[in-house]
């Protein structure tokens, strides 16, 4: 297959700032250079892109997550994709490993914005054709665009690593009940897994109270499943809530590792066995520990752009 991509010569791939080891492993992958692109940000903050080679006629794919800081990458993906809009590239593929602003995708109290929709209409305005998005938020998300949106799950990368571990006894947890079903699916994968539920109440932004554990995980290799980390409360408070049920071992699984403080203080107290993320979100050294276990989804968003490129069926990757 590779020798077939890299004899495209319609196929041009370009990162942004926000993951640029991940961007040069998909790369890799594919069998083709990182296009040439210059970024510059002028003294009062702005942002300024110019692509470096012809582009026209090309198929394009941008790789940027909106991670932290979330308004300059947002931004600098923004203008990434209508400097290749003026371009006249034939089509543009916005590859957003991490989506950020998705938190806020419906109304829960009065006047208040749906951020992940607005985050939509600002990259079909800037003229993005199409979206590959990994493990979103919510799924209702890839409603919020009108635009072909190809939804790829971390989810294989992350059970392959665990089924290579062999452990014993599993139980998969959905640290809360709007994950059951990311949770249920993970479970399935991993041979058909019980599956227990953590029953909490939020009481403010990235803070949560933990009642009680829905299902048996006494004696049990508890693992913990949701689409992102972010302070870290949620996740550690379950994980303390299954050792006092009687869980043997606790594994804490997420693609999206955003670790906004006090996360790492949380995670490395030696709560879990292993905290395992993916490289969605590009992780410096200060933010590692030794319970970090981090996983490439390189591969998977290579194969994901082929499939787009070759017009090939993504969800086929997952059955």
């Amino acid at each position: 297959m590779l020798p077939t991509i890299a004899e495209s010569n319609r196929l041009r791939l370009f990162s942004g700032s926000a993951n640029v080891p991940l961007a040069q492993e998909v790369a890799r992958y594919l069998g083709i250079d990182l296009g040439p692109m210059v970024r510059k940000q002028f003294a009062d903050g702005e942002l300024y892109i110019q692509i470096q080679e012809s582009i026209r006629g090309c198929d394009v794919y941008l790789v940027q997550p909106t991670c932290r800081p979330v308004n300059s990458h947002l931004m600098e993906l923004l203008i990434m994709i209508d400097a290749c809009r003026r371009a006249s590239a034939r089509q543009i593929t916005a590859v957003i490993p991490y989506y950020g602003y998705a938190r806020a995708d419906r109304k829960t109290a009065g006047r208040e914005s749906i951020t992940a929709k607005l985050v939509a209409n600002l990259m079909t305005e800037a003229g993005a054709n199409r979206i590959v998005a990994m493990d979103l938020h919510s799924a209702q998300i890839q409603g919020y665009f009108d635009i072909p949106l190809d939804h790829v799950y971390g989810s294989p990368v992350l059970i392959n690593y665990l089924a290579s571990k062999q452990l014993t006894d599993l139980v998969v947890v959905s640290p809360d009940v709007g994950g059951v079903a990311r949770a249920r699916a993970f479970a399935k994968k991993l041979n058909d897994a019980p599956l227990a539920i953590i029953d909490k109440r939020r009481q403010a932004h990235n803070v949560a109270e933990v009642m009680n554990v829905i299902g048996d995980v006494a004696d049990k290799t508890a693992v913990l499943v949701d689409d992102m980390i972010d302070t870290a409360g949620t996740i550690c408070e379950a994980a303390r809530i299954l050792r006092q049920e009687g869980a043997r071992q606790v594994y804490a699984c997420a693609t999206h590792a955003v670790f906004s403080p006090p996360a790492i203080e949380r995670l490395s107290k030696g709560v879990f066995e292993e905290v395992i993320v993916t490289n969605t979100i590009p992780l410096p050294e200060t933010q590692k520990f030794e319970q970090l276990k981090i996983l490439s989804v390189a591969n998977l968003l290579g194969e994901t752009i082929w499939r787009v490129h070759d017009d090939s069926s993504v969800s086929s990757m997952f059955s």
